[in-house]
């Protein structure tokens, strides 16, 4: 996630602005959810809509706030039947990388 920030900060630095001071300052620190059940929405969304890249960095939010590789696992089953089977096939190869890494 850090080589996405740099790029973001360098390409679209108000993009970079937003989401640091919005969407991880403001969203992800909202008391009406814990950041495991926000990881563990945001991984499901990501494996559904296909979006590996961000896929990749959000696994490894979900793995430092508590979500487990075999829920991580169990999370990408369940998308396969609801977002498709080719975004969790691949979502599979994405996770086997971030866990391979830790």
């Amino acid at each position: 996630m850090a080589e996405t920030r740099s790029i973001m900060q360098e390409v679209a630095p108000k993009l970079a602005e937003l989401t640091a001071d919005v969407l991880f300052g403001d969203v992800w620190e909202r008391p009406e959810l814990k950041k495991r059940d926000r990881s563990l929405i945001t991984v499901a969304i990501l494996v559904a809509t296909y979006r590996t890249d961000q896929l990749r960095g959000h696994i490894g939010r979900a793995l430092d706030n508590g979500v487990t590789k075999e829920e991580i696992s169990e999370i990408i089953t369940h998308t396969a039947f609801y977002g498709g089977w080719p975004t969790a096939a691949n979502a599979v190869r994405v996770a086997k990388e971030v866990f391979d890494a830790r």
